[in-house]
């Protein structure tokens, strides 16, 4: 099992570090383009779709095509945990080391997507004060790391247990 979370966590935490550097970096040089969250979860839950090729893998190469529902699960969550491991690494990297100043850049388009929904005047400065706020806090290492690892945990521990579901196999007893 080691292994294949280890191959599969790897491969998982490249596409979502990749794919997080990418719109960190699109926010940073254009404050004012469109994003649309569902697209970026719909793209995550692709990534994490892998992980149901690396529970699949192991069960088949490994243990005869036979797997129970917790082991299933215990394999993708353990990859779904590295390859979020490696999203905040790779985030905290990013934003402390390459543009400390991403969170200004953020809260530029925060507040312009607002603006593009239609939000009134008083919408506006309510939201850019909950953002002033999020500022303070995000000069805390550790609220960093909470939130990255919320974006991205439960949507690998939600395909884990889906594939978990999908894929578990007992044994045929045979008397």
């Amino acid at each position: 099992m080691k292994r294949n979370v280890i191959v599969f966590g790897i491969i998982l935490g490249l596409i979502l570090t990749g794919n997080m550097v990418y719109m960190c970096l699109r926010c940073y040089n254009n404050p004012y383009f469109k994003s649309n969250d569902i697209i970026g979860y719909a793209a995550m839950i692709a990534v994490f779709a892998l992980m149901f090729v690396g529970i699949k893998n192991y069960r088949d190469k490994y243990l005869d095509g036979f797997i129970s529902f917790g082991k299933a699960f215990k394999t993708g969550f353990l990859m779904a945990l590295l390859a979020s491991t490696m999203y905040v690494v790779g985030g905290l990297i990013l934003i402390y080391q390459f543009i400390p100043d991403f969170i200004d850049k953020y809260i530029e388009h925060v507040i312009y997507m607002a603006r593009e929904k239609g939000a009134s005047t008083a919408e506006l400065e309510k939201k850019a004060a909950d953002m002033a706020n999020f500022k303070e806090m995000y000069k805390n290492p550790l609220f960093v790391i909470f939130v990255s690892y919320m974006e991205v945990l439960p949507i690998g521990t939600i395909v884990a247990l889906i594939s978990a579901l999908i894929l578990k196999r007992k044994p045929k007893i045979v008397l």
